[in-house]
């Protein structure tokens, strides 16, 4: 009886110290920025970011435990120490490897303006076309859309690049407003408190099919560039291990099509980093 006890006691230990050295992966998403992360039925987060986090947590062996975090605090939290990476449309930028590092990137940035229909912003240059803002072709096209939007009340997300694309190229003569997420600054289009957006285009495209966004439209080209970067895994500088983990899974799974399969399921379109 005392052996089978003392057997059982060992059992247990056994079992408790694997449950400890379950390796878990924390990873912080907004949660309000569809299709790339938002809370949907139950409160349940979804979305392609999230499939993502799954995946490559899956192909490390590990175990993904995703949490909602307001996006202004999205970074002072992870340096705190609140969670491990994060994953949420968070493109790479000089500023923000000054306090953090990054992945490989899984996601290109496309951004566009939005406006309402019958706005005489609804048919800006270059509309539905790329745009690259680094190339020579871009300056015209930025210079005439600089004239139209004077003048006028544009809403961004705070702390993104889609403000840090108004401040390089529109900042002067143009009423630029910052808000906590996107769906703030699309309900004001909405409510005609603005006169256009700027955000991810895929993004925005997915507010437009709701009924509260109902006549409004992405216009003006789909701007990439050196402004917006590349999207990869927020993670602390010295956590280079973690890194290294997160860099050869996105690597094979860009590689393999898995990337693409999930953007083209999520937004339609291949947003897959190419060299």
């Amino acid at each position: 009886m005392k052996l089978k006890i003392v057997l059982s006691a060992v059992g247990l230990l056994a079992t408790a110290h694997v449950a400890q050295a379950e390796d878990v992966i924390r990873i912080a998403t907004e949660g309000a920025y569809a299709p790339w992360n938002f809370s949907g039925p139950n409160n349940v987060l979804e979305g392609f970011e999230i499939d993502l986090a799954n995946e490559l947590c899956g192909r490390m062996k590990a175990k993904c435990e995703i949490v909602a975090q307001n996006w202004d605090g999205i970074i002072p939290s992870l340096t705190a120490g609140k969670y491990d990476a994060i994953m949420a449309a968070m493109s790479i930028t000089p500023k923000r490897e000054e306090v953090m590092a990054f992945s490989a990137p899984y996601a290109a940035a496309i951004n566009s303006f939005a406006a309402m229909e019958d706005s005489d912003l609804a048919n800006l240059p270059e509309t539905g076309k790329p745009l690259s803002v680094d190339s020579e072709a871009a300056k015209p096209v930025l210079e005439e859309i600089a004239k139209k939007i004077q003048g006028k009340a544009v809403g961004v997300q705070g702390s993104t690049t889609a403000s840090a694309f108004m401040e390089q190229y529109f900042r002067d003569g143009v009423d630029v407003r910052e808000y906590k997420t996107t769906e703030e600054h699309n309900f004001d289009l909405a409510s005609a408190r603005l006169d256009a957006v700027v955000a991810n285009a895929t993004v925005l495209a997915a507010a437009l099919e709701k009924d509260d966004m109902k006549g409004a439209k992405l216009t003006g080209p789909l701007f990439s560039g050196k402004v917006f970067g590349m999207i990869g895994v927020g993670l602390r500088k010295e956590d280079t291990a973690l890194k290294a983990r997160f860099d050869d899974v996105i690597k094979a799974a860009v590689a393999d099509g898995t990337v693409k399969n999930l953007s083209e399921k999520w937004f339609k379109v291949d947003v897959s980093p190419q060299e």
